[in-house]
């Protein structure tokens, strides 16, 4: 797990300490070995610029370190993730003839992308983001894994005749830190998405100019920087493919992906919570693993989010070795701005993660797996419950005028859930009239379902000009994407997608990789797997999803042996106390920041709607949660932090 960044320009001594600066703010991403390459100049004095950061993981030998060169080709590599089956590919290599000199992934990647071309992307399975120089074609390649789990943020010069052309990093903040944008600006749809979504969905970022290769894209330039190839080399599976997989087959699968996610040649940790899918993700590695397994929770004081109870009884039963580590209000609080300046980019996630992540580094490990991806694989968020009866019933009152079932759910809710208050209520009811009137269109229901605030309460934030940039709380190219995915399938299936590439692609994977590696912790995600999702997708429907929201499946495939009993409870989120603590140890800040009307104008929101709803929520009023108030804060506290601005 790794820090990359790289230039196409002249060979400027510019450029130069742009890349250096690239690399040290990306120090975090890999403390153990830093390089550097420059390519020969071509007849016009362009160069590819390449910059790496290690964290070591595989190969701990000087032998892995990057940028490498492959001695046959002469093409060269940075790269960030790993390769899971790099070893079958290794294999494969060398029953052709080919030898390597290091035992590590990247060496594999590199030589299979030189003998194959960059077919051999469709090959690797895990979580990756690369760039790959080749000397005789004077290309550079770029790609970034099927689900999205590495990042890969490019920027292009707007100047044809500037003295750089493209540059590329593992993250927002490193381009920002090139230097190369000049006065950098906040995109214009960054915070029409954070009050949608709570983060920026891609392949938009918070920063004008800088943009996401999309999960399963690869894209190659010239030597002059011009795009020359964007491919979908990987797309989520057509709902027909493949013959169907019994739970049985399925299981072989699943344990072979944890056998996968185990190999490493550093200590490896498990985040442990109470939930399902970690607890499977632990029994399954406890089972696979050649060594004890360690575990590790994090509990707090206040009760009623407190799983550090159950995680010791699951961690007892699967017989892992186990360390809970305890987050107190006052310790957040006084390690909060290390926490916030972890996310590369504004999202009201990720801090419960940075904080496992830094207890566990703390702890002497470098590698931890995490259970993530479960609850989008089978089912397991109210939106399975809740979106497929309400898109049926849109589709029987078609036939009546849409105005008229409008007027009735707004007659409705003022009867149920009057609007009292300096700021209206922001509640899954107040809601239904804005999801009536988009009928059966299921993905407008699952984008508002999951909208932090009403459309009016939106344009009251950010204004009719930046909520029109979006569709639905989606960027165009994104919803596009959606829509030719989802196309063909079942409801529940169509939600799965969405899911996989919303909530868990554009907010969990993003803000888990920030805040992970601002730690130094490689996370791994044995759930979120190209493969696994391949073969779940074959499974018989009511197998996979029934009954709903109770991931059935996945408990009888991943917690054989564990007592049953220890699952049947109200489902919890990995989440802290941030209600309780905004109005406590946390409200100096966050009054300071939300009230002040010029830093918060400069973030792109309306000052005068903001002031309301934090007062709103800081009086209790009904149906103002704490999620609504921390986005905006988070929103406005990176956009200073970051000199990004409006």
């Amino acid at each position: 797990m790794c820090g990359i960044a790289g230039i196409l320009g002249r060979p400027s001594d510019g450029n130069r300490a742009a890349l250096r600066r690239m690399s040290d703010a990306m120090v975090n991403r890999g403390p153990d070995a830093q390089g550097s390459w420059e390519s020969p100049p071509d007849e016009r004095g362009r160069v590819a610029l390449l910059a790496h950061r290690r964290l070591a993981i595989l190969d701990l030998s000087p032998a892995g370190a990057q940028p490498m060169t492959d001695a046959l080709t002469g093409q060269v590599i940075v790269y960030n993730g790993e390769v899971y089956n790099y070893q079958a590919l290794r294999d494969r290599l060398v029953a052709a003839g080919q030898a390597f000199t290091s035992t590590g992934d990247t060496a594999v990647v590199l030589r299979a992308l030189a003998v194959e071309g960059r077919g051999a992307v469709a090959t690797l399975r895990g979580m990756f983001a690369f760039a790959t120089w080749d000397p005789k074609r004077r290309e550079l390649l770029l790609a970034r894994d099927p689900l999205g789990i590495k990042p890969l943020y490019v920027a292009t010069n707007p100047d044809p005749a500037g003295d750089w052309s493209l540059a590329f990093a593992s993250e927002v903040r490193a381009l920002l830190a090139a230097g190369l944008l000049g006065t950098p600006r906040l995109d214009p749809q960054a915070a029409a998405s954070v009050v949608w979504n709570g983060f920026i969905v891609g392949p938009q970022t918070a920063v004008a100019g800088i943009e996401s290769l999309s999960p399963g894209e690869l894209r190659v330039y010239d030597a002059a920087g011009k795009q020359t190839v964007s491919q979908e080399y990987w797309s989520m599976p057509a709902p027909d493919r493949g013959a169907p997989m019994s739970e049985e087959e399925l299981t072989h699968v699943l344990e072979e992906c944890l056998r996968l996610h185990l190999v490493s040649d550093v200590p490896l940790g498990i985040f442990l919570s109470s939930g399902i899918d970690s607890s499977a993700v632990a029994n399954l590695a406890q089972r696979a693993a050649r060594g004890g397994v360690h575990t590790f929770t994090l509990a707090f004081e206040e009760k009623e989010f407190d799983e550090g109870v159950w995680a010791r009884k699951i961690a007892g039963e699967i017989g892992t070795q186990h360390q809970e580590v305890v987050l107190t209000e006052q310790a957040f609080v006084s390690g909060l701005e290390g926490a916030l300046d972890s996310l590369d980019q504004p999202t009201f996630d990720g801090l419960n993660s940075y904080f496992m992540s830094r207890a566990v580094r703390e702890a002497g490990f470098t590698v931890a797996l995490v259970g993530t991806g479960g609850d989008e694989l089978f089912g397991g968020y109210t939106s399975f419950r809740d979106l497929p009866p309400l898109h049926r019933w849109s589709q029987r009152a078609r036939l009546i005028p849409r105005g008229v079932l409008v007027a009735l759910a707004e007659r409705a809710i003022a009867v149920a859930q009057p609007s009292r208050g300096v700021f209206p209520r922001q509640t899954r009811w107040a809601k239904l009239p804005a999801m009536v009137a988009k009928g059966d269109d299921l993905l407008a229901l699952y984008q508002l379902a999951y909208a932090l605030f009403l459309p009016p309460s939106q344009r009251d934030l950010v204004g009719d000009e930046a909520q029109r940039t979006l569709v639905d709380g989606l960027p165009p190219a994104m919803r596009a994407r959606l829509v030719r995915e989802t196309r063909g399938r079942s409801p529940l299936a169509a939600i799965s997608v969405m899911e996989q590439r919303l909530f868990l692609g554009e907010r969990l994977l993003r803000d888990n990789d920030a805040a992970s590696m601002a730690a130094s912790i490689e996370q791994r995600l044995p759930l979120v797997d190209q493969v696994l999702l391949e073969s779940v997708g074959r499974l018989p429907e009511a197998a996979r999803y029934s009954p709903v929201r109770k991931k059935a499946a996945l408990r009888r495939m991943g917690l054989r042996g564990l007592d049953p009993a220890l699952f049947n409870r109200p489902k919890t989120g990995f989440v802290l106390p941030f209600d309780r603590w905004i109005r406590q140890g946390l409200t100096k800040s966050v009054d300071e920041t939300l009230r002040d009307a010029s830093a918060v104008r400069a973030a792109g929101l309306c000052a005068e709607p903001v002031e309301r709803l934090w007062r709103a929520f800081r009086d209790g009023a009904p149906g103002v949660y704490w999620s609504r108030v921390w986005s905006l804060y988070a929103h406005v506290r990176w956009c200073h932090r970051n000199k990004v601005f409006a």
